[in-house]
């Protein structure tokens, strides 16, 4: 079954966005244009169904504009993580009394635990979290002492040279994943239903399933023409801004 959204937070871009970290080689970041594309991903969400709130941006930190990684949001708790990335966490002060508008049930990642939320992917009850350079061994199993509180269960991966598990694999829904090509032969992932994602477009596997929509970023054809071939309506959204500072679709919001 399903998980249908009814929430979604997002946080505005900073002016200060293309200080954010980055790896990629893709140009220098322009803000205005980071600022429609990010509107049009609220309206996409909006479109969806789901009530969007915006938070306003905060200067002092680049990569805030990438929300997901700093907390983890399930039917039963909201877990505010320890972002790997040393510059990002400060990001996560404001986030109790923000997430307690939603969640009874909150809790916290520890020192010396990491965790970014982009390398966990929620399939059901069963949640997928990555080990990499920003989630490290303890921080996944806290995540996983938590989730099991509720009822919930969870499995660590090894992702190999991807900054997050979800840079390189989408969950779908009815047991169906999105993945990059390094991803594909993963063995945590050999009891589903595969979509390979073509080698030259690896930055489409990162797409986001919405109540029975999947957003995906603009400019990925053979991609977008294989999942209209398995049935799915894709809505393209340009983030190129953001592409820039390796975040993807996923990374721009909460859904819950």
């Amino acid at each position: 079954m399903s998980n249908m959204f009814q929430h979604a937070i997002v946080r505005q871009p900073s002016k200060n966005l293309a200080k954010g970290i980055t790896t990629a080689s893709l140009g220098k970041v322009d803000y205005k244009i980071a600022m429609k594309q990010h509107e049009a991903y609220v309206y996409a969400l909006q479109n969806c169904g789901l009530e969007v709130r915006v938070l306003d941006p905060l200067e002092d930190f680049p990569d805030a504009v990438f929300i997901e990684d700093v907390c983890l949001c399930t039917p039963h708790c909201a877990i505010i993580t320890r972002p790997g990335a040393k510059s990002r966490r400060g990001e996560t002060d404001s986030f109790a009394n923000i997430l307690s508008d939603y969640y009874k049930n909150l809790h916290s990642i520890t020192a010396a635990g990491t965790v970014e939320a982009g390398d966990i992917m929620m399939v059901g009850n069963h949640y997928y979290i990555g080990l990499s350079n920003r989630t490290n061994q303890i921080g996944a199993q806290q995540i996983i002492q938590i989730l099991e509180q509720y009822g919930m269960k969870g499995t660590i991966v090894t992702i190999g040279e991807v900054l997050h598990l979800k840079t390189a694999v989408s969950y779908l829904e009815n047991n169906c994943l999105l993945l990059a090509e390094s991803m594909y032969h993963n063995e945590a992932f050999q009891s589903f239903q595969k979509i390979a994602v073509n080698i030259q477009e690896s930055y489409a596997a990162n797409a986001v399933w919405v109540n029975g929509q999947v957003l995906f970023p603009s400019n990925h054809c053979i991609t977008l023409n294989t999942l209209k071939a398995e049935g799915y309506n894709p809505i393209e959204i340009d983030i190129s801004e953001f592409q820039k500072l390796d975040g993807g679709m996923s990374c721009l919001s909460l859904r819950f």
